[in-house]
């Protein structure tokens, strides 16, 4: 039996602050109390410092199998815990792509000997594999993923007919990536002609355009309200997109629900002068105006979880003409401090922070006690200086890929200790060698 008791924190949960301790046994939250004392119990005091729960990201590409160049799960959920995640959803669009619960369930295997964080996996959607999605157990897997805009290793869902079809065919979430791919198509065939392959990086938003988003997210949640499907739509990164969604209703009894992710929170168009393709993602960073309107939405519950789009590739990959370089870019290990930093700066409570990037996730998507914390629940904590300044550098990146996107960005709140299952896996950036990552679990 393994106790620890970390004393004097600020916990942060369910739209409270609370100075208390915090008693683990094992891998669970053993009591939440003032004054709490155990004489078998390894001490840490935190002095002050605010505790969460651990972050909960729902969309990550860790890259393996078969782009392992770019990152693998041991390295990428290993930046995740030093950055405040301990849960992830990887998503499917690999080599092979996770498109058969054979493959499915190899990725669990991976994951259950390399992951420092909890883990679970999405399974994709394609035209032709609807008779394997049909015999997906619903506790299986966290949920299902369809492209409706292109990607890595082309999952394109363009059949109408099998599209309605594995709406009515599972009670899993349905996770969409929502650009019309013939707008997109249309527009970049218009920028070649002009520009041929180095189309300068501020088109990239008048490419994959705030039009293309809006014609896929609403035609997704038409055919998600005439069937019935539980549907959770990625990445949201326009203003327009905002007015689709509800927020008259709690999270509980949604069935359509939306995501918004860092990137497309921070940055704009204005910053394709200096970032350019390090921040090309798709769908786009859009505009100043498309930005602010994201926030309102997060914050009056229109959009439901923060997550990362976590997709990293190499600098020489990167570092290409506009139509060659790759789309996505590394983001786990600094999502909880850029929020944190926004928090800092006024525009977010802590406690909304905790809301959309552990709360909800945890309640979306019918995790099995994590995402909160709870006395019962599994000891998945974040603790949190929110007065310790550091500056992203490559000498302190530990994505795979070796870059970021913020280098050079100062955070104020510093990340010192995350907790998996009860153990201390990162203490102020160095790793534990034990892994205690746990395949998720549902209620459904």
């Amino acid at each position: 039996m393994s106790k620890i008791l970390i004393k004097n924190a600020i916990v942060v949960n369910e739209g409270v602050q609370l100075e208390t301790d915090i008693l683990l046994q094992d891998d669970t939250i053993l009591k939440i109390d003032k004054n709490i004392s155990d004489k078998n119990a390894k001490v840490i005091d935190v002095n002050g410092s605010y505790v969460l729960p651990g972050v909960i990201d729902d969309q990550v590409h860790f890259r393996e199998p078969g782009l392992t160049h770019k990152g693998n799960i041991f390295t990428e959920s290993r930046a995740a815990i030093a950055g405040g995640i301990t849960t992830f959803m990887e998503q499917p669009n690999t080599n092979p792509q996770t498109t058969t619960i054979k493959k499915l369930e190899e990725k669990f295997s991976v994951a259950s000997q390399t992951s420092f964080a909890n883990y679970s996996f999405l399974f994709g959607g394609t035209n032709d594999n609807l008779e394997e999605l049909k015999k997906l157990d619903k506790n299986a897997c966290s949920g299902v993923k369809l492209f409706l805009g292109s990607s890595t290793g082309n999952m394109l869902v363009d059949d109408e007919e099998v599209l309605e079809k594995i709406f009515k065919s599972t009670e899993m979430v349905i996770s969409t990536h929502c650009e019309d791919e013939t707008t997109i198509r249309e527009n970049l065939a218009k920028f070649k002609e002009e520009y041929g392959d180095n189309i300068p990086m501020k088109c990239h938003p008048l490419i994959r355009s705030a039009e293309a988003c809006y014609l896929s997210s609403s035609k997704a949640i038409a055919l998600a309200k005439k069937t019935g499907a539980r549907l959770h739509v990625f990445h949201v990164s326009t203003g327009i997109e905002t007015a689709l969604f509800r927020n008259d209703i709690p999270l509980e009894k949604k069935k359509i629900t939306a995501e918004v992710c860092l990137h497309h929170l921070w940055f704009s168009d204005e910053d394709y002068d200096d970032k350019g393709t390090l921040i090309k993602w798709n769908p786009a960073v859009k505009t100043a105006t498309d930005r602010e309107q994201l926030w309102n939405a997060l914050l009056d519950d229109r959009i439901d979880v923060v997550a990362t789009d976590h997709a990293p590739h190499t600098i020489e990959e990167k570092d290409n003409v506009y139509t060659k370089a790759p789309s996505g870019g590394p983001l786990v290990q600094h999502a909880l401090p850029g929020m944190l930093e926004k928090s800092l700066e006024g525009i977010i409570s802590l406690e909304k922070v905790v809301e959309k990037m552990c709360h909800n996730p945890a309640i979306l998507f019918q995790i099995k006690k994590r995402g909160f914390i709870k006395e019962g629940y599994y000891a998945d904590l974040v603790v949190v200086d929110m007065d310790s300044p550091w500056k992203v550098a490559k000498k302190n990146i530990f994505y795979k890929c070796g870059w970021s996107p913020f280098e050079g960005t100062t955070f104020n709140s510093k990340i010192t200790h995350t907790f998996v299952n009860g153990h201390l896996a990162n203490e102020n950036g160095v790793f534990s060698e034990h892994k205690n990552a746990r395949r998720l679990t549902f209620n459904r």
